[in-house]
């Protein structure tokens, strides 16, 4: 086999349609059983926060019908379409423990399902691959539920609860503002670090659009325009919990690949009171939680929305590609000078949109191995 690609979600089927496109022989291997199985774990409300023609992967688009911000179950149609217009045909039920060198620039693909061999290698597994759940003392005699976001699905086990949401990310306040819609008796967030937040749409501006910008501009620049607007479309949130964070939009995305909070009714519902902010959790306590500033809390149920790892160490961390936080050092068209032929596809975290950057990925890793394998005859 001349190419394989490790996961079937967009990135992956992305890179594979391409490849293909190119004439490469290309395999998709996929430890679940159908495409896009990270799309179909995640909660009922989500809804990608890129507008839908900035969302396309190559060679197919997505329907108009989805509208303008495609819903998680749409999401999942694409995929399974996007997979059937390409001939895309993964090898599913298949995991991938590790990838080893196979003499000169040949790989070596791990499996209890049978090992493959190929030149080229298209990491693929995905930025969400495993839930992160913090080790906060006293969590094990905790009284109350404490799900993983990972875990939750919708609202309609916890009508008339009382819920914290930790965590004010994208998932944290989507969360949130389920709970509040949908009956939670009171619902709060606990935030340890004041997100950026910006509005999905000003008008008939599309703010995915700004972010196309911002991905060509330094921080230094960027960053002063992002606070002005921040200002003047959501005010001073000071008083309800959400101060201005100290550093700015760009400068937070490169250091913890962190995106800003893409408000889609979440500080509404903080300023109306139907969410109120707390400090961040510190520990558990039998049936209380305990925050950072000292005080205590007593909801029904806890869910963490504290992110998740890339989960590769097992997969690739021996072959000194991995940084310090377990992401990927290079990615797209790079190869680490230690792994040559071994590539990464969706591991950053654009404010331009992650499934826009991946289908730029597509193409140019799809060029890069079809003139390497042109060149190796």
């Amino acid at each position: 086999m001349v190419a394989i690609v490790v996961g079937a979600g967009p990135g992956g089927l992305a890179v594979a349609a391409m490849l293909q496109r190119r004439g490469v022989d290309t395999e998709i291997v996929e430890r679940a059983d159908a495409v896009g199985s990270a799309w179909r774990g995640h909660y009922e409300r989500l809804h990608l926060h890129t507008v839908r023609w900035l969302s396309h992967l190559p060679g197919y688009r997505i329907p108009r019908e989805f509208g303008p911000w495609v819903s998680r179950d749409d999401v999942v149609r694409y995929l399974e379409a996007y997979a059937a217009h390409h001939g895309l045909r993964p090898s599913f039920g298949t995991t991938i423990e590790m990838v080893q060198r196979d003499g000169g620039d040949g790989w070596l693909l791990r499996s209890p399902q049978g090992d493959r061999r190929a030149r080229h290698v298209v990491v693929a597994t995905g930025h969400n691959h495993s839930p992160l759940l913090p080790d906060w003392p006293g969590s094990s005699d905790y009284t109350g539920e404490l799900l993983h976001a990972s875990e939750y699905r919708n609202a309609r086990p916890y009508v008339g609860k009382d819920v914290l949401v930790v965590g004010a990310g994208n998932t944290g306040a989507e969360i949130a503002l389920d709970l509040v819609e949908t009956g939670a008796a009171r619902v709060r967030i606990a935030v340890r670090t004041p997100p950026h937040i910006v509005l999905r749409q000003q008008g008939i501006i599309y703010n995915p659009i700004l972010g196309v910008f911002a991905r060509y501009l330094p921080p230094k620049l960027f960053d002063p325009v992002a606070l002005r607007m921040r200002r003047l479309t959501l005010g001073d949130l000071t008083p309800y919990g959400l101060p201005e964070p100290p550093e700015g939009l760009l400068a937070r995305v490169a250091r913890d690949d962190q995106i800003p909070l893409v408000d889609m009714g979440f500080v509404a519902a903080v300023k109306a009171g139907q969410i109120d902010v707390v400090a961040g959790v510190t520990g558990f306590g039998g049936g209380s939680v305990r925050l950072s500033d000292g005080t205590a809390i007593t909801p029904d149920a806890v869910v963490a929305a504290t992110g998740y790892r890339r989960g590769l160490e097992p997969l690739v961390g021996h072959l000194g590609v991995l940084s310090s936080a377990g992401r990927p050092s290079v990615h797209g068209t790079a190869t680490h000078p230690a792994a040559p032929n071994l590539w990464f596809t969706g591991f950053t975290n654009p404010v331009s949109g992650m499934f826009r950057e991946m289908g730029i990925d597509a193409r140019k890793i799809a060029r890069a191995v079809a003139s390497r394998v042109k060149g190796h005859r």
